[in-house]
Order: C-alpha cells, then structure tokens, then sequence
C-alpha cells in the first residue's frame, strides 16, 4: 500500500495504488512525447545492458532537438515501447524517466482536471470549505 502523493500548488492528490487496477492509461492511447535527457538515456541504456547506440536506435526518434521514447501501435492505442501490457506497467519503472515520474503533477493538467479524472482512477481532488457549503 501507498500513501497519497501530493504537490504543492495543485490541488488534487494522487493515489498510486490504483496504478494496480488501471490499465496504463497514463502510458497508453493518444500519441505523444516522452522526451529524456542526456542523463536518463545513458540510464535506461545501462539498465537495458545497451550501448547508447544501440539503445538509441532501438526505442528512441529525435524531435527537432530532443529525444523520445518511440511508441509501438496495438489497435487503436499508441502505447509507450516500454509498456508492458502483460504486467500492466512500466518494463523500466525503477529508471522510468523524469516526465514519467512526475505524472500526474503536470502544469498541464492544473487547468485540463477533467481529461486528467478520465484518464487517471488515481485521482482525488481535494475540496475546499467554500465548496463544501
């Protein structure tokens, strides 16, 4: 069991026992970016007992500047190449990058709450004493 993650500045807490239930929505679906830095490539790539080479040309494109974890299509879904559908997470979780480890206190979801409850059961808001009356 684990204990509610909070953030300062949003007002919403996450509840990562629900990771267990869900089926990795926050890794799958639409597609998008999962950019990483210079320092948790060489992470991964030790993790994966990869060269940076071939780690390189294996699971990531290059978007304009930045590097991104390449994504792999099943049905409808653009899941993250290190989902692992038969475990239900994360195939790198213990070196998973910073983008990942943040979800799901993004800037982003401070003003997009409703698409974050959809997609996240690990959600709760917190409710102040003027919505409470």
């Amino acid at each position: 069991m684990y204990a509610l993650m909070n953030e300062k500045g949003y007002d919403y807490s996450f509840n990562p026992n629900a990771c267990e239930s869900c089926g990795g929505n926050c890794c799958t679906g639409e597609s998008g970016y999962i950019y990483l830095n210079q320092k948790e490539v060489e992470g991964i790539a030790d993790f994966l007992k990869m060269s940076l080479k071939e780690f390189k040309e294996e699971y990531l494109f290059k978007n304009a500047y930045k590097f991104s974890l390449k994504e792999r299509i099943v049905g409808l879904s653009h899941d993250c190449i290190f989902f692992d559908r038969k475990i239900n997470g994360c195939g790198i979780y213990p070196v998973r990058p910073q983008q990942c480890r943040t979800f799901p206190f993004w800037s982003y979801f401070k003003t997009h709450k409703e698409e974050l409850q959809a997609e996240c059961p690990g959600i709760i808001f917190t409710t102040t004493k003027e919505e409470n009356v």
